[in-house]
């Protein structure tokens, strides 16, 4: 049983696409980690400099083009809430990069064996 080799073409064109597609989509999405990442480590040396402060200083944060005084509690559980928010979108992210890599490594196997089989032929 032999593929056409239009047909054949057709499918090796669809398969180049989806890999050279699932390998952009890797490397955005290990960017989009690095950077979330990113944002941990400088939310927890926020958090760090402002621990190590007297509780009765006061501190502000930027608004716009202007800072507003806001309460050091306030500052503490926006930072712990928006890093736990980001510890979940990396952990979304590395189930994404990871079904990304398997429908890579999928497609180049199956690529390979196509191409293997046509030397048979």
């Amino acid at each position: 049983m032999s593929i056409p080799n239009e047909a054949l073409q057709k499918l090796l064109q669809e398969l180049e696409t989806r890999i050279v597609a699932s390998q952009q989509q890797i490397g955005i999405t290990k960017a989009q980690i690095t950077t979330k990442q990113r944002d941990i480590r400088m939310l927890e040396l926020t958090s760090k400099e402002i621990g190590s402060l007297p509780k009765d200083t006061n501190v502000y944060e930027g608004v716009g083009k202007m800072f507003m005084s806001v309460p050091m509690n306030t500052v503490d559980k926006r930072i712990s809430t928006e890093s736990t928010e980001l510890k979940s979108d990396i952990s979304g992210l590395e189930k994404k990069l990871s079904s990304l890599e398997m429908t890579h490594k999928n497609g180049r196997e199956n690529l390979e064996r196509i191409l293997k089989s046509g030397d048979r032929a």
